[in-house]
C-alpha cells in the first residue's frame, strides 16, 4: 500500500500535516492541495485543536505546483475548466489557513518555491531551517505567481513582493528573515528543538485571546485580500493558457532553456 500523500496527526491540542512526497520534493498535485484543504477545514472544526503545524518530509518543504500534472492538463479538452479548478482548490487551501482561527506555524525544513511559498505565506509565523531557501520562479516557467503575489504583499510590502515576484531571483534564509518572510531560523540539526520550544511559547497564550487576536487582524489591510485572492486566481488560471505557458513548463520538464515568443503578453 502507497504512503499517504499528506500526514495528519493530533497530539495534545496540536493538529501536525505533513506533505508527504518527498521524492517529488512535496510538490503539489490537486490531490495533495485538496487533501490538504480537508485536514485544514477538519482542524478548524475541532475545538479541542489550539495550534496547526504545517512542515514537509524530506528535505525540501515544498517546490510548488506539480508541473508535470499542470502540462498534462493542456492536453485536456476542458484544458481552460481544470486549470480554473486548479486554481480556485489553491486559492481556497490558502485562504483557509490564512482565517483560521487558531495559530498556525510553519516549519520549512528547506526550500519554499512558488505555491510553495504560498504556504508559507498563508501561516502566522515561520520556522525555517537555516539551510532553506525561497523563490518565485513562475515567469521562468511562462505562468504566474498571481495567487500567491497578494499574500506576498500583504507580508512583506509591495516593493519587495515586486523585487521576489520578477527577479525569479532565490532569498536565503538569512535575507528572507530580514524581510519578514521568515521569523526565526535554527540549524537542521536542532530545528525540532527549537519547533518544541516555539509551540511550548504559543500555547502559553489564552486560546480566546490568539482567537480575538487573529479575528482583529483581519479587519485591517487583509481586508482586501479575498478581492485580491480572486482575482490572482483568475490571473493564474488565465497564464497557464498562454504559449509561453507550454513552452516554459516543457522546457523545465526537458531540462533545457525556453525559446520565449515574442510580443506575447
Amino acid at each position: 500500500m502507497p504512503d499517504p500523500i499528506l500526514n495528519h496527526e493530533t497530539t495534545d491540542g496540536v493538529a501536525r500535516l505533513t506533505l508527504n512526497r518527498p521524492a517529488k520534493r512535496n510538490a503539489l498535485t490537486r490531490e495533495l492541495i485538496e487533501q490538504t484543504l480537508a485536514a485544514v477545514r477538519q482542524v478548524r472544526d475541532d475545538p479541542e485543536v489550539r495550534l496547526l503545524i504545517l512542515t514537509g518530509a524530506g528535505s525540501v518543504f515544498c517546490a510548488g505546483m506539480d508541473l508535470g500534472e499542470m502540462q498534462a492538463r493542456a492536453g485536456d479538452d476542458n484544458a481552460t475548466e481544470e486549470w480554473q479548478r486548479d486554481s480556485v482548490v489553491y486559492r481556497d487551501l490558502l485562504w483557509e489557513l490564512f482565517t483560521l482561527p487558531i495559530p498556525t506555524l510553519l516549519v520549512a525544513q528547506g526550500p519554499a518555491l512558488a505555491g510553495g511559498l504560498g504556504l508559507l505565506l498563508s501561516c502566522d509565523i515561520v520556522l525555517a531551517s537555516e539551510e532553506a531557501f525561497f523563490s518565485l520562479p513562475e515567469p521562468k516557467r511562462g505562468i504566474t505567481a498571481a495567487v500567491v503575489a497578494p499574500l506576498l504583499a500583504y507580508r512583506i510590502g509591495p516593493g519587495q513582493a515586486g523585487y521576489l515576484l520578477l527577479s525569479g531571483r532565490s532569498l536565503s534564509a538569512t535575507d528572507a528573515q530580514r524581510i519578514g518572510l521568515c521569523h526565526e531560523l535554527a540549524p537542521a540539526a536542532t530545528l525540532a528543538e527549537h519547533e518544541a520550544e516555539l509551540t511550548a511559547a504559543i500555547l502559553t497564550g489564552s486560546p480566546a485571546a490568539l482567537a480575538q487576536t487573529k479575528r482583529h487582524l483581519l479587519t485591517g489591510p487583509a481586508a482586501s485580500l479575498p478581492d485580491w485572492l480572486q482575482s490572482g486566481m483568475k490571473v493564474s488560471a488565465t497564464a497557464r493558457e498562454t504559449e509561453d505557458a507550454r513552452e516554459g513548463l516543457a522546457a523545465f520538464l526537458e531540462k533545457r532553456e525556453p525559446g520565449w515568443f515574442p510580443g506575447m503578453c
